[in-house]
């Protein structure tokens, strides 16, 4: 079994080891239930649909990189800053960089874990172009 973050500011390196994997699934239990994931600027996702838009980002097969650049706790809520990068050559030969800041929100839950109840990988910026 993959291990679930202790800490906050472990969110964001779970994440990018599930994802780096290629394995949807154990990606998907790094949300909460309930959570929301933000793929592009002002299209809010929930549920099964975390899941596939999430697909979107990892069928590229290439791997993410994480920062995380600052971490506001307060009791069982966090408030996460996060620079990623997604780079390399896809599949099809191209050369991609996909970059953001990520504004999340990420939640203790009742087994101790934290897990993202709010994902928002592009922050303020534009979302995903390339």
């Amino acid at each position: 079994m993959m291990r679930l973050a202790d800490r906050p500011e472990d969110v964001p390196l779970v994440f990018a080891d599930r994802f780096n994997r290629g394995d949807a699934a154990a990606v998907a239990e790094v949300y909460e239930s309930g959570a929301v994931f933000i793929p592009q600027p002002g299209s809010p996702v929930t549920g099964s649909a975390i899941h596939a838009a999430n697909a979107r980002f990892l069928e590229r097969g290439l791997p993410i990189r994480v920062l995380p650049r600052h971490v506001y706790t307060t009791g069982d809520l966090a408030l996460l800053i996060v620079d990623w990068t997604i780079e390399g050559t896809d599949p099809g030969g191209r050369r991609v960089r996909i970059e953001g800041t990520a504004t999340d929100v990420t939640r203790r839950g009742p087994d101790g874990h934290w897990r993202y109840a709010i994902d928002n990988p592009f922050g303020t910026g534009q979302g995903m172009t390339s």
